[in-house]
């Protein structure tokens, strides 16, 4: 799978328009100076040549020089990874104590309007994309009511840490105890955080909702409730099989979020991965945009990976379904 995605990001590069040696050398270079660039990059090779060695340098962790930073792209991937891993970790986590708790509620409760929750949030939530409902939030909460913070990175111009430990501001605050750190950090997340949580919690509370009921329905439950069980310890024990499901697709949201930040950290300013993805095809440059899309699309596979390995701690039947 590593392969592919390597292998689609290096056709990704032979099919973008434009012309590399134009970014580096501008339109006034000489014809020896072009020539000297197109002798660096190799591009007079035939392509499988530069496959070759492009399989290669991705093995060696390089993934070559932006060209407009004029740095390696793993070292300024890595560097804005940790933005982007703190955004969609709150968001997702935010997500899960929305959907959830309404989720079951909604399975559980005999009001109608409760039980409608679901899809009126879905329909909500998904009429309109993420980025316009965090230049919503940012039109409420900062303009009109001047509670948050300006959507201008990540802490305040003060705030700013001289040597950070982690990258992910909250946790060097409580790791160097620092709560200024802290609480610029966690203020700053918070509508960014909320604005792809309210989106992506939809999906997770329409699951929750339809395996709390299946789970309810059951034979398992039926019978307890039939030998005097209390309702509520049936609620209990179907929340745990339906919860199975659940976090199968967790993973998958998890592992979306990294893609759908996209324009929500352009929005806010974040400086996360995200950001860099979009200044660098507006730069067309083409080596960042590509080990953008490959980092992504390896971060989103290890977190399925994990998932199912986790579902499987969990689940003993499907270790053994697997086994078999």
């Amino acid at each position: 799978q590593v392969w592919g995605i390597v292998t689609l990001v290096f056709i990704l590069i032979q099919l973008l328009p434009g012309d590399p040696v134009y970014l580096l050398a501008g339109g006034l270079a000489s014809s020896a100076t072009r020539q000297a660039i197109v002798d660096d990059l190799g591009l007079d090779q035939p392509i499988y040549v530069r496959y070759l060695k492009y399989l290669n340098n991705v093995a060696h962790g390089d993934l070559g020089d932006s060209y407009f930073t004029s740095k390696p792209v793993l070292g300024e991937v890595l560097q804005r990874f940790a933005a982007t891993f703190e955004l969609i970790t709150f968001a997702f986590v935010l997500a899960l104590l929305i959907a959830i708790p309404l989720g079951v509620m909604a399975a559980v409760s005999d009001r109608r309007i409760l039980r409608r929750i679901p899809f009126v949030y879905g329909m909500v939530a998904g009429a309109l994309p993420e980025f316009w409902w965090g230049l919503m939030l940012i039109l409420i909460f900062f303009v009109f009511l001047g509670v948050a913070p300006a959507p201008l990175g990540r802490v305040d111009a003060f705030s700013v840490p001289d040597d950070s430990i982690t990258g992910i501001y909250t946790l060097d605050g409580i790791l160097t105890w620092d709560p200024q750190l802290f609480l610029s950090a966690l203020t700053h997340l918070v509508l960014p955080g909320v604005t792809l949580a309210f989106v992506y919690a939809a999906p997770l509370l329409k699951m929750t909702r339809t395996q709390m009921l299946d789970a309810m329905e059951s034979d398992y439950a039926r019978y307890a409730l039939a030998c005097g069980l209390p309702r509520y310890r049936q609620h209990r024990g179907a929340m745990r099989n339906a919860l199975l499901p659940v976090i199968t697709l967790s993973g998958l949201v998890y592992g979306y979020l990294i893609s759908a930040a996209v324009l929500v950290e352009s929005v806010f300013s974040w400086g996360g991965l995200g950001q860099f993805a979009v200044a660098s095809v507006v730069n067309s440059d083409y080596l960042a945009v590509a080990g953008t899309v490959m980092f992504v699309a390896i971060f989103a596979l290890t977190v399925y990976v994990l998932m199912d390995i986790l579902h499987g701690l969990i689940d003993p039947r499907s270790r053994v379904a697997t086994e078999t």
